[in-house]
């Protein structure tokens, strides 16, 4: 799998390229976080944002599909007593309805073959009132074209299935019929995050 191949690497891109914007990430994600939260992490990669949602929650479940990131993020996360780390399928997620108070899937809907059917998955595991934090990374709209380190990743075999620019992130929500119960963050940057915040209304 091309990300058990790049995870003992991916730390280093993510600092170096694009550390301000992912700094500004974790802090954002973070400060939605409630101490008494119940929280479940898809896509976790190496725990970047597991370690800043960690020391707000309650408890965390951070899963990802790469055995490798997994590998990555017990590493980072290993001096957390609130961590577990589990291998999980984004697309057919092991939880009941209703577990858990906040869903995070970050920079993974871009990558899915099916993102509206893991988005319902996402919404499912939520309770009511809860809320579903999806970031992305997005082309800068002023750029027009692909950034560095979304082509080397493609060039070293990722296979990012949509590619969004802020406005069309926003689309992509209104079409699976996220309107009013949905926010918008856009962290601005050499390689810009968007983040979709859904409260779920039962």
């Amino acid at each position: 799998m091309f990300w058990d191949k790049v995870a003992r690497f991916y730390d280093i891109f993510e600092k170096l390229y694009n550390g301000e914007v992912n700094c500004k990430l974790v802090i954002a994600v973070s400060n939605m976080v409630e101490s008494s939260d119940r929280i479940l992490e898809c896509a976790c990669g190496t725990g970047m944002l597991s370690k800043g949602i960690a020391l707000r929650c309650k408890e965390l479940i951070a899963t990802d599909f790469s055995d490798g990131m997994l590998k990555q993020t017990k590493k980072n996360c290993k001096h957390m007593n609130n961590v577990k780390i589990r291998k999980a399928d984004i697309m057919s997620l092991n939880f009941k309805d209703g577990e858990f108070d906040k869903v995070v899937a970050g920079n993974v809907i871009h990558l899915l073959d099916f993102p509206y059917e893991a988005l319902t998955e996402l919404i499912r595991v939520c309770k009511n009132g809860g809320k579903v934090i999806i970031p992305t990374y997005v082309n800068n709209e002023n750029v027009g074209k692909t950034n560095l380190f979304v082509r080397l990743l493609k060039n070293l075999g990722a296979d990012f299935k949509k590619q969004f620019d802020f406005k069309s992130y926003i689309e992509f929500f209104k079409t699976a019929g996220y309107i009013e119960n949905v926010e918008y963050i856009l962290i601005e940057g050499k390689m810009p995050c968007a983040i979709a915040i859904i409260t779920k209304i039962g």
